[in-house]
């Protein structure tokens, strides 16, 4: 198996290089190298959570760093994180009911007290207080009801005792590991079939004769309406071009060929088109803690039209997109400025961005996101 630092090294190269297209895949790449981190770290006797989240929070910092603009890798970093803790606190509200059980059973203090995990000082503390805590977003986007550890009960027979003694110590340390990466798997999982579950969610929402507006490329907003024309639902779309990278071209394509009606316009179109339009499905790049959204860019030209002829604006987005950072935060950078080339054909305009000739120079700015405050957005859809 490759060595941790040569995976971290490879995908922080692919993240400053911007060879990683796409939230959904950068999110799931990101969790599976925090997996093998997870694997291949090696932790103490005690304080082994303290431990896990020291390692995946040093890498997680080189990976935010790498690519300050693509979210979604904070995102993951910090569900990782969050995992390690809940797991931990998990095995430390079993391990303190299990006290609780065996201290009415017998006066074998000293056995009973080496037969159960060493527990850190936060983790106990924590599992006392968890009865008080708030629930984290995390909490509330997951059903933890089916996956709360049963409680241990220890047994009073000498043969068990002495077994138990001499598994414990070896087991102790993989019971967490094994715990944290299965859940990671389940996030991944969950990654994975994210466009899926917002699929199906189509026909609640897309009915039959309408004009659903789109910008730019989505899978998820490809999947969405591909889903909605499966239950036999007739309708039209327009797909604005997104320039300059023009990624609705595409998009169109693929909608024309599974049988959608489809018509492209100029993204200079929407405000004219958009009193024809029922409803506007957008993808997003990521949904901040305030509800405002980072999207591709020319999506808040068509959320201002959409507010001003009172058309609904949807957004699609899986939970990994979903931020806890406000966009004011000074450690989150909102935009990226891609190449000139996207826009302007340098041959043609060499004299003008010579700025070493007397005459005026010309700038090209090419903005890849836009942000959409909440006030513009309808409703978001997740896969949860």
């Amino acid at each position: 198996m490759p060595d941790v630092q040569t995976l971290v090294n490879d995908f922080l190269n692919k993240l400053k290089k911007r060879k990683i297209e796409g939230s959904q895949a950068t999110a799931k790449l990101t969790a599976e190298l925090l997996r093998s981190v997870i694997s291949q770290q090696r932790v103490p006797h005690t304080n082994q959570a303290t431990a896990l989240i020291h390692a995946v929070r040093a890498i997680g910092e080189q990976l935010i760093a790498a690519n300050p603009v693509e979210l979604a890798v904070g995102n993951i970093v910090m569900r990782v994180l969050h995992i390690i803790r809940e797991e931990d606190l998990s095995l430390a509200t079993a391990a303190m009911a299990g006290l609780g059980v065996s201290a009415a059973s017998d006066d074998e203090d000293d056995a009973e007290r080496d037969e159960n995990p060493v527990l850190s000082a936060a983790a106990v503390a924590a599992a006392a207080r968890s009865t008080l805590r708030a629930p984290s977003l995390q909490t509330l986007l997951e059903d933890t009801s089916d996956s709360a550890a049963a409680p241990h009960t220890s047994s009073s027979g000498g043969e068990s005792d002495g077994r138990s003694r001499s598994v414990d110590k070896g087991s102790k340390v993989r019971k967490l590991k094994h715990d944290v990466i299965e859940a990671v798997n389940e996030l991944i999982q969950d990654i994975s079939t994210c466009y899926e579950q917002i699929a199906e969610q189509a026909v609640e929402h897309i009915h039959h004769n309408e004009v659903i507006l789109t910008l730019g490329s989505s899978k998820t907003v490809l999947e969405f309406l591909y889903a909605a024309k499966e239950k036999q639902r007739s309708f039209k779309v327009f797909v604005a071009e997104g320039a300059p990278r023009y990624q609705g071209h595409i998009l169109a394509k693929e909608l024309a060929a599974r049988g959608l009606q489809t018509t492209v316009i100029s993204d200079s179109a929407v405000f004219a088109l958009i009193s024809r339009v029922n409803m506007v499905i957008v993808g997003a790049h990521a949904v901040m803690a305030n509800g405002g959204v980072i999207a591709p860019v020319g999506l808040n030209m068509v959320a201002l039209a959409a507010q001003r002829h009172a058309v609904p604006f949807v957004v699609l987005a899986g939970s990994h997109k979903l931020c806890p950072l406000y966009p004011h935060n000074p450690e989150v950078l909102l935009n990226e400025l891609r190449s000139p080339s996207e826009l302007l054909d340098f041959g043609e305009f060499s004299d003008c961005l010579d700025s070493a000739s007397g005459a005026g120079s010309l700038h090209v700015v090419n903005p890849t996101f836009d942000y959409v405050p909440p006030k513009f957005v309808s409703l978001f859809i997740t896969d949860t």
